[in-house]
């Protein structure tokens, strides 16, 4: 086709101030769509659409249109010109479709859509709600989303017929001057895919035609003191492995084959029924595991093997130091990229949910780290972090702490819990770290903190983000959990919100972890005199709803493996483990162990290095390893033991005060009338004859024992018995059996 060089005698290019022009030259301008693609001209010059594009180093460039090809003249510094002829439609004229035919000196030349034609691709009432802090599906509003555009013209290259791929990318950067997207798409230049900015809104948008899912991106931002950062995206969907720095455009492909889990979770409210959680690390598990998938064919198998309700993974956003076990976020909205992509994410989960496995995941809204790539000074100012440095940084760990007041920030937060439970099916997010959120004074000296306006120590805003965050994530995902790891006695962690509480469903029980560690740290000989210890967590077990953790803390940085705390010899720590887990699974609240602990591996945890499945050579570990696996198959087959644990009817003591003998006796009845007695022998050798109280007379039958031989146990049984009448600890009837040393026997009535 033959290029037109004019339309007519009366050609008129629709002006633009110089210093305005010499901006987007440079891409510092923020508002470049202004400038460049294609504008209209007015009156009776209508019919001519003047089109602008900024292509640095070019020899020639050409617009390309349905109607033919005009030959663009160099304006100034990389941007070129073309008057080509409006389109009519219904309202008059309008803007047609073009593509831009560019060649250069070396003889290459390209065909190349323009970013400058199209829209925004996200509206006022996004930019609203956002403003607002009430955009709910905020990732589908920010970061990098490819999308799909029918065009007369074809793809963004021209090939006839397909449709015009592209990527969208926004930000919020404030108080940015100029933002660019760079890539290897552009050669890591900016000034050809300069951003707009959306109004007031502090979002910066682009739709750049050609640029799919894998490309590798980040931000380029004038920051308010005028200086040139790159910047990954806040809200990635995917990363580089690190230590690489560059954010990845992702497009999910994945169906979802989990229907039947995810209606059941809509109609089920998990917190009445059995939890038992295996807490792991996913990248030392099993460190010969390279991706997600080959994690699901072995995770997902031994986790039904082990009976365990529930997977928890340790963080697995995005984060640069694989040493912070994921707790130093800065993708809150990508995957942990060192085990594959979103789409092998999604496959764990679908394998997980498929086999009746929940899934929790770890997550960090406390606070983030400084790395200069990512969210510190996102815009050259405090942009997400407290711009109060008594209130933006943690002294502890080194890092930021987010802006809990301000309301993107908390809309960032927000929309990032509905993003994992919905996204990716995640059925529960454990909120790492919430008393540091709660308390201005969270590790500071006198004068380093200043009081909230009433004059108090909590911290008023980040209170209220964790109650708007709960509140939100249970509304719009029916059968989820929210579960605080909160070390202090702030009150009403699990109180609904709207009886003046956080929102919580559930909350690990620090103080039983602590205690019932400390307690069975010490000799058996010793134990009489810290009974307080083992029987102190009934005082206060109904005060929250909670879930008693023996957790990666617990088995790390030289405190040693969960074996490596027991006393005595070696018999005698293999059924510590056994008396622990049994107390653990039959002591009211939700339950959690972490990997290793199972099968009392010797060594405590290092995340460079796999669990030590050598272990299983040994018959001792496999024998703890299969009384866990039973424990949970009896656990969740006994209701008294889990759907009554948040309130007293689902407790009775029998023998709470005999610390002669190390010795607990206490009922656990379900919701329906179920009952089990419970007798833990914490002590290190066995009582015989010994006299335990009974709630009723008739026949009862030892339903489980950790005493087992197959278990490494002594073997002590006790079988089926008739309970012998008369008051005994203000019950009608007793029994006499033989209670093994370090062991747990649970005791059914025979119907």
């Amino acid at each position: 086709m033959a290029k037109n060089t004019k339309i007519n005698e009366d050609t008129v290019a629709v002006p633009v101030n110089q210093s305005n022009l010499d901006a987007v030259s440079n891409a510092e301008y923020y508002n470049p769509h202004a400038i460049l693609g294609g504008h209209l001209a007015e009156g009776r010059h209508a019919n001519q659409t003047t089109v602008r594009v900024l292509r640095p180093l070019a020899k020639t460039v050409t617009i390309v249109t349905q109607d033919g090809e005009y030959e663009a003249s160099h304006e100034y510094n990389g941007v070129f010109m073309a008057v080509v002829p409006s389109v009519s439609n219904e309202y008059g004229f309008g803007v047609p479709d073009y593509r831009v035919r560019v060649s250069y000196e070396d003889g290459t030349t390209l065909t190349q859509d323009d970013p400058y034609r199209y829209l925004p691709t996200l509206g006022e009432m996004d930019t609203y709600l956002f403003g607002e802090g009430r955009h709910e599906r905020l990732w589908e509003a920010l970061g990098a989303r490819v999308i799909r555009y029918d065009d007369p013209m074809g793809g963004a290259d021209g090939t006839p017929g397909e449709p015009v791929v592209g990527t969208s990318f926004s930000v919020w950067a404030p108080n940015a001057h100029a933002v660019r997207v760079i890539g290897n798409f552009n050669s890591w230049d900016g000034r050809r895919h300069a951003m707009r900015a959306l109004g007031s809104s502090g979002v910066w948008e682009i739709f750049i035609p050609g640029v799919g899912a894998g490309e590798v991106y980040k931000y380029e931002i004038l920051n308010a003191n005028y200086e040139w950062i790159q910047k990954a995206d806040p809200m990635e969907r995917s990363h580089e492995i690190p230590p690489a720095t560059g954010s990845v455009v992702a497009e999910s492909t994945h169906e979802w084959g989990d229907d039947a889990w995810m209606e059941r979770r809509r109609t089920t409210d998990p917190h009445n029924g059995p939890v038992s959680i295996y807490e792991m690390h996913a990248n030392s598990w099993r460190t010969d595991v390279s991706n997600y998938r080959e994690l699901a064919d072995k995770l997902v198998p031994y986790i039904e093997k082990m009976g365990f309700t529930h997977v928890e993974f340790m963080p697995l956003a995005e984060h640069p130091f694989s040493g912070s076990w994921g707790y130093q976020v800065t993708g809150y909205y990508a995957v942990d990229s060192r085990l594959g992509s979103p789409d092998d994410f999604k496959y764990l989960v679908d394998k997980l949910h498929e086999a009746g496995i929940g899934v929790i995941m770890d997550w960090v809204p406390a606070h983030f780290p400084k790395d200069a790539f990512a969210l510190g000074r996102f815009d050259g100012t405090p942009l997400y972090e407290d711009p109060d440095p008594t209130r933006g940084e943690h002294p502890d760990w080194g890092t930021y702490i987010f802006n809990f007041g301000r309301r993107e920030v908390r809309n960032f937060l927000v929309a990032n819990a509905c993003f994992w439970l919905g996204e990716y099916h995640v059925d529960a997010l454990r909120v790492d770290a919430v008393s540091s959120m709660l308390y201005l004074d969270y590790s500071r000296e006198d004068g380093q903190w200043h009081p909230n306006i009433y004059g108090g120590r909590e911290n008023l805003e980040a209170i209220d983000f964790l109650k708007e965050a709960n509140a939100t994530a249970y509304k719009n995902n029916p059968g989820v959990m929210m579960i605080a790891e909160e070390s202090t006695a702030y009150p009403g962690i699990t109180a609904p919100t709207n009886a003046g509480g956080i929102g919580f469903g559930l909350k690990w029980n620090m103080g039983w972890m602590h205690d019932t560690l400390a307690y069975l740290h010490e000799e058996p000989i010793n134990r009489k005199w810290h009974h307080n210890e083992i029987t102190f967590s009934m005082v206060y077990a109904y005060s929250e709803h909670y879930v008693l953790p023996i957790s990666h803390d617990e088995v790390v940085y030289g405190k040693g493996a969960l074996f490596g705390k027991m006393p005595g010899n070696d018999w005698q720590r293999y059924a510590g483990v056994r008396a622990l887990f049994s107390y653990q699974w039959a002591h009211p609240g939700k339950k959690l162990t972490f990997m290793g602990n199972e099968f009392a591996q010797y060594g405590e945890w290092n995340h460079n290095t796999s669990i030590d499945w050598d272990c299983l050579n040994w018959r001792e570990h496999q024998g703890i390893q299969e009384m866990v696996a039973d424990l949970n198959a009896f656990y969740k087959d006994t209701p008294a033991l889990w759907s009554q644990d948040f309130t007293s009817d689902g407790f009775q003591w029998l023998t709470s005060d005999d610390a002669d003998h190390n010795t607990l006796s206490f009922l656990r009845l379900g919701s329906q009338g179920e009952e089990v007695v419970v007798v833990t022998n914490f002590s290190g050798e066995a009582w015989q004859n010994y006299q335990v109280p009974l709630p009723h007379g008739g026949r009862w039958t030892e339903a489980f024992t950790t005493d087992d031989l197959k278990y490494g146990g002594s073997d002590i049984h006790n079988g089926t018995f008739e309970a012998t009448a008369g008051e005994y600890h203000a019950r009608p009837a007793s029994a006499r059996l033989t209670i093994p040393a370090l062991g747990t026997v649970f005791l059914k009535p025979v119907d």
